[in-house]
Order: C-alpha cells, then structure tokens, then sequence
C-alpha cells in the first residue's frame, strides 16, 4: 500500500496529468463563483472530453475540478450572500453578516483554511479507510440512515435561537420545510400532492432555486434599500483579516477536526449529499457553543458559522469516494457521475480497484490533496482584493447580483418556472428575514425531508415496525434525543448559574 501510495503521488505529478489538473481547476474555480451551477452539473458537461485520457488523467482532470469548486463555492456565498452552491447555504447563515461587518477577508481566510483542513482530512479517511470500510458500510441499511437523517432534522432545536418562543418558530420553519419537500410525485406509489395541476411540479420543488431564492433575495432587497456598499460604512479589514481567518481555524482547530469527521460520515452514507454534512457540521458549530449567551452570536456573524460548514464541504468529498470506490455505490450525485467516468476508462469500482488499480486510487486522493494546496494558496494571495467587492457601491453590484441569481436559478432545470419559485422565495425569505423567522431549520427540513421519506417506506416495507428494535437503530435514537434536549439543558443551566 505503501508502494502504491508513493506511486500514485508519481503519477499525478506527471506532466499530462497534472496540466490537466490545473486546467479542471481553473474550470471549478470559475463554477464555483457561478451560483447554482455547481459540481455535479459540471462533472456532467466534462464527462465527454475524458474518452482519450488514461485513467490517472481523467480523474485528475475531473476531481480537481469538483474539489475546487466546493471550495471557491464559498466565495460568492460570504461576499453577496448568494450561495455558490445550492447545497453549500450553510455558510452565507454566518459569512456574509461577517461581510456586512467589514470583515470579509476574514471571512473568506477562515473558510478557506478550514476547507483545506477539511479536504486533507478527507483525503487522509479515504486513504486509510479503503481497505477497513467494508463493515462500516454495509452496517448501514434504510432504518440506518431514516435515523441519521432524522438526527440532522433535529439539530432544529440548536438552529432556532435562544427562548421557547424561537424554538417555537424554529420548530415551525422546519416542518414547514419538511412540507415543502412533499410537493410532487409520491416516490413509491406516484401519487400526486401538491401539485395544483402543473407539470412542473410533478417532480417537486428543485433545492437550488428555492435556496438562491431565500438566502439571495432578501440580501439584495437590503443592498438595493441601504444604498450603500455590501460592507457599509464597517472599517475595512482586508490583509491582516486574512490571516487572522486563518490563525482562527487553529484557534478553534479541534472544531474544524470534529466538523470534518461529521462530512467525511455523512460521506461515506450513500445519497446523503452535501447539503446534509454542512447543516449537520454547523449546527455541530451552533452546539459546541460555551452556553446560551455564546450560542445567540451564530447567525449574526461568527467565524465558527464560517469554520464548520467549510471544513464539512470539502471533507465529505473524501468521504463520497470511498463506497464509490469500494463498492460502486455512489455517496452523491457528483459521484454518480464520477462513476460514469469509471465505465468510459474501462474501471469497476469495487475489488479491483482496491487490488489491481491500487495506484490509480491514490491518485485520487492526491488529486484532492494537491487541488486544494494550490487553489488555497493561490486564493489566499488574492483574497485581499477580492474582498474589496464588498466596497464596491451597492448601485454597481446589484445587477450583476440579480444576473447570478436568475442564472444560477434558470440552469436548475431550463425552466422559465424555475425563475418564479426563486422569486417566490425569495419574498417568503425576505418575510423571514423582516419579521425574525429563522431560515436555516426551513432549509434543513426542506434538504431532509425527501430522503427522511425515502429511508422510512424502505425500512416499513421491508422490516415492518421490527427495524426500531435494532441496536444500531437503538442507538441512534438515543443520539437523536440528546441532540434535541441538548440546547434545553444548555440554557437551564446558563440560567442557573
């Protein structure tokens, strides 16, 4: 292993491969500041220019595009609030307050460090796992993964806010976003719900518009009622904010590791995706909170609301390869994809390329390692003038605000429909946002609710009401309960003393 190793770092640093790195790189950094596009959808237009490269090229090519873009995602979401990804909102909740509050560069050193951390302990899991990961996943089956879900709608309780009546509220919001997600066709007997005699809604309402929708909005409406530069009259905090971004990841380290390992897990459970590790790793952040006064500063412009969710987004990617690789079944729809390119290269996942291509694995995970070197290094160099955008009168920026915002939206589906539901979100969110409703547990619930669905008819049809008696199960029960009463024994113990 040792060997292959060492032989796989060779083979990316060759030079085909690793130009071919560099030019997928540049193409994730720029889908990265594309809101809406995202990685999946890009892996998707590039699969047909691999069909000549050898193996080790394709992936590098391929990975180090995906890798960059979930890590420029969050450029666009701190500086303008537009989520760079649908799946990657976690990081405008905190990050762009920080940009209102002169502090983007900060902002921007601290996610990208964190992503780096992240995606090295992605690739360091994936490295050491492949050969042990067998048991882990196949421990996992429907009411498995009904209860893991269910753990990340219940980190509700830490996104509400502090007092009964904003757990009131938060509580709301997320079974408001769990019945967003039932509109549509029923998954397993097609029926109709929801769905008001439009077309369009047979296949439900798409993540990406309704999350540009409600986190982009309001923000611009602020921007565009303010008149004044994204960052106001804050004072400017520009090459000292980033590194001190960057001492923050260390200062708060041990958080950056424990968020990493919650991307790398909800990783390895195929068809999680990565919108449920970075709500999971920030409302792990929201809870590592010293005590209720300390937890009330999330939401309002904390850098551990920046550090959890970036460390999550680039660690799961690691954790996405390893039941791809393993055993051909994908972690995300990136993955999906991916495996597409295993089939063009002439590849099965599964026993050979833990054996016969063991080389050609590790080259994967150097290609993460090596994509996010660089892309950090490089951003780091530039984040200083990046961050001035957030100088930039608001006049200037709000139409190419509103472009990013529909594009991103239109290219979901290539719908005119998809426009009206970002729009339409976008007033509920700025509804939210004026009358201090939380959007984060709407989010959550509305990313969870469909697999919740899904995990739970499986686990009834197939094991009837006997799957709550197994251990596992049992278990994550228990889990589940101390995540909801956590917050409550936090305050009462905060007003205690």
């Amino acid at each position: 292993m040792l060997d292959a190793l060492i032989q796989g770092l060779l083979l990316v640093l060759q030079w085909n491969a690793f130009s071919l790195m560099l030019v997928g790189m540049a193409l994730g950094f720029v889908v990265g500041l594309l809101p809406g596009i995202g990685g999946a959808a890009t892996l998707a237009l590039m699969l047909p220019f691999v069909f000549k490269m050898t193996p080790v090229e394709a992936f590098a090519f391929l990975l180090g595009m995906h890798s960059v873009a979930a890590t420029t995602g969050d450029i666009t979401s701190i500086l303008f609030g537009v989520p760079g990804e649908g799946l990657s909102a976690a990081t405008v909740v905190d990050g762009h307050p920080m940009a209102k509050q002169g502090e983007a560069a900060r902002a921007l050193g601290a996610a990208l460090m964190s992503s780096l951390v992240g995606a090295l302990i992605g690739a360091a899991a994936l490295a050491v796992s492949i050969p042990i990961v067998r048991p882990l996943v196949l421990t996992f089956g429907s009411p498995e993964l009904f209860m893991i879900t269910l753990m990340g709608i219940a980190c509700i309780t830490s996104l509400s806010g502090l007092g009964t009546r904003a757990q009131i509220k938060g509580f709301a919001m997320g079974f408001l976003g769990l019945l967003l997600a039932t509109i549509g066709q029923e998954r397993q007997s097609g029926i109709l719900r929801f769905d008001f005699g439009l077309i369009y809604l047979w296949e439900g309402l798409d993540l990406i518009p309704v999350l540009v929708g409600i986190f982009a909005i309001p923000e611009i409406i602020d921007l565009a009622v303010r008149g004044t530069s994204i960052a106001g009259n804050a004072p400017a905090k520009l090459g000292a904010g980033v590194w001190q971004g960057v001492k923050d990841t260390f200062r708060h380290f041990w958080l950056v590791v424990r968020c990493s390992a919650v991307g790398v897990f909800v990783g390895i459970l195929p068809g999680a995706g990565g919108g449920v590790a970075q709500w999971m790793a920030y409302a792990h952040a929201v809870q590592s909170a010293k005590d209720a006064k300390d937890r009330s500063r999330f939401g309002a412009g904390d850098v551990r609301g920046v550090l959890g969710p970036g460390a999550a987004n680039n660690s799961k990617e690691g954790g996405d390869l390893i039941p791809t690789i393993a055993f051909g079944v994908p972690g995300s729809g990136a993955m999906a994809i991916l495996l597409g390119a295993f089939l063009i290269m002439g590849l099965h996942p599964g026993p050979d390329m833990l054996t016969k291509h063991l080389a050609v694995t590790y080259s994967m995970v150097w290609t993460l390692v090596i994509a996010n070197v660089i892309t950090v290094v490089v951003c780091l160099a530039t984040l200083k003038y990046l961050a001035l955008v957030t100088r930039v009168r608001g006049s200037l920026i709000l139409p190419l605000l509103l472009l990013l915002v529909f594009v991103g939206s239109y290219t979901a589906n290539k719908q005119i429909a998809d426009l009206l539901v970002t729009l339409a979100a976008g007033a509920l969110g700025y509804l939210m946002v004026r009358y201090g409703w939380p959007r984060a547990p709407l989010v959550l619930g509305f990313v969870l609710g469909k697999l919740a669905e899904t995990y739970l008819f499986i686990s009834m049809a197939r094991y009837g009401y006997g799957w709550l008696a197994q251990p596992l199960v049992i278990v994550l029960i228990v889990l589940t309960l101390l995540v909801v009463a956590y917050p409550y024994f936090q305050e009462r113990r905060t007003r205690a003393a």
